[in-house]
């Protein structure tokens, strides 16, 4: 699993390819050539039809991305099933005590956080 969520972190950490996954949110089943026109019109990215499917790659990699197969088509669907881990980590955990805090459980200005 470590391996895979580092992988997730990799794909993530480039602009373009949250962009691809914010697209594909937008509007899942894209083809690449779809990809490219709505990165170029609505995100002013022109990058090469090439760099884009590298792009899509290391998404599909990560497990980001999955893709299907329909005649000479390839469609490019977003997964976030890769995430869940991140989340069950560090977002899904109740929060603890705030005299559990390291800081003591006061804000950055000396005010205790909240309740």
């Amino acid at each position: 699993m470590v391996g895979r969520v580092g992988d997730v972190f990799k794909a993530l950490a480039d602009s373009t390819r949250r962009t691809i996954l914010d697209e594909l949110t937008d509007r899942n089943g894209q083809t690449l050539f779809e990809i490219c026109a709505r990165l170029a019109s609505k995100h002013g990215l022109a990058s090469s039809r090439q760099a884009i499917s590298q792009h899509l790659d290391v998404l599909e990699t990560a497990g980001l991305v999955e893709t299907r197969r329909e005649g000479r088509y390839k469609f490019h669907y977003i997964n976030t099933r890769p995430l869940e881990p991140i989340v069950e980590r560090w977002l899904s955990k109740p929060e603890k005590d705030a005299g559990d805090r390291p800081d003591g459980g006061a804000g950055t200005d000396g005010e205790r956080g909240p309740a």
